[in-house]
């Protein structure tokens, strides 16, 4: 517990506008919920967050001490920074994040602080389930990847030994994903698997795709079904067997249905013609079909999300149902 005594220069200042200047490492939320627990004492007692403060009143703070400390860069932008996270699911070991398109899962060279990851670690440090100061080493961290311009389903993991265990999950293909996809024109047949080779150039940035094994390319394989077709477009559900990088996207376009919106696989003329920059390609159910002990997860085994809308569907199929 710390005191202070308002002096002349404070007085006039509502209580829970005193406290965010006094303590700028302490999130405002957390400061309202501090007065509400009278963990903040005027004269000895409780108090409203809108109190005027008058010249010595004795202020009592029952506040952990790290919220004294003195900003530096990063605890400040801990602090400040508002997260904004559309999420899914949410324990005490993970959470489910749908990630809008157009975000970066992770700093990189052309966006640096308004990442996903950026906005989890500050979410969590401001609900103290983590902060940077009390751990050696560990720091919230994603599972999963998933393209700037696709958006989905992003697991967050919240301490160790759940990101070791989704990690291996994920390796060992005892996750389900499932995507939602626009191609242009119509899927023959229109449910089956895509099976192929995808090579992957680095200066490009972009995997080429090929009928049978070549040095250096992965397999890929793809099972679809068209749920709906309209005006050129078919609305396809889209399960990975094998998660490489663009497999979705090399592979329908090497199907001659390339992905609506697609910039670097699809048709260009055709994107502009519908009006869609940004693949149309959404990662919109994810399943936990471990086959093996999960541990600490285990209470997750056949459990199944699903994220509320994907934009794009009700946008060029005229509901969000699929």
């Amino acid at each position: 517990m710390r005191e202070f005594t308002v002096t002349k220069n404070d007085a006039g200042q509502r209580l829970d506008r005193w406290l965010g200047k006094a303590l700028p490492l302490l999130p405002a939320p957390l400061a309202q919920k501090y007065i509400r627990l009278k963990r903040v004492k005027v004269n000895g007692k409780g108090s409203q967050r809108d109190y005027r403060l008058q010249s010595g009143d004795l202020l009592q703070l029952y506040i952990n001490d790290e919220f004294f400390d003195t900003p530096t860069e990063e605890n400040a932008f801990l602090s400040i920074f508002k997260p904004h996270l559309n999420i899914v699911y949410e324990d005490e070991n993970l959470l489910l994040l749908d990630k809008r398109p157009g975000m970066v899962v992770h700093p990189d060279e052309t966006e640096r602080v308004n990442t996903l990851l950026t906005h989890l670690q500050a979410y969590l440090y401001q609900k103290k389930e983590w902060s940077p100061y009390r751990e050696n080493s560990f720091a919230p961290a994603l599972c999963n990847r998933i393209d700037r311009n696709t958006g989905g389903i992003v697991i967050a993991a919240k301490n160790a030994e759940a990101l070791r265990i989704m990690n291996q999950k994920i390796r060992d293909r005892e996750m389900e994903k499932s995507y939602l996809a626009i191609v242009l024109g119509r899927m023959n047949p229109p449910e089956g698997k895509l099976e192929n080779f995808l090579l992957k150039d680095e200066a490009k940035k972009q995997v080429k795709v090929f009928r049978s094994p070549v040095p250096g390319g992965r397999t890929a394989v793809t099972l679809y079904k068209t749920l709906r077709c309209q005006d050129g477009l078919s609305l396809v559900e889209c399960r990975l067997l094998t998660g490489r990088t663009h497999q979705i996207r090399a592979q329908f376009a090497d199907a001659g249905c390339p992905l609506l919106g697609d910039g670097k696989y699809g048709r260009e003329r055709d994107n502009r013609r519908y009006g869609r920059s940004g693949q149309a390609l959404y990662s919109y159910k994810l399943r936990f079909s471990f086959s093996t002990d999960a541990g600490l997860l285990e209470y997750l085994r056949d459990r199944e999300f699903t994220v509320e809308q994907v934009d794009f569907v009700e946008e060029y199929f005229g509901s969000a149902r699929h």
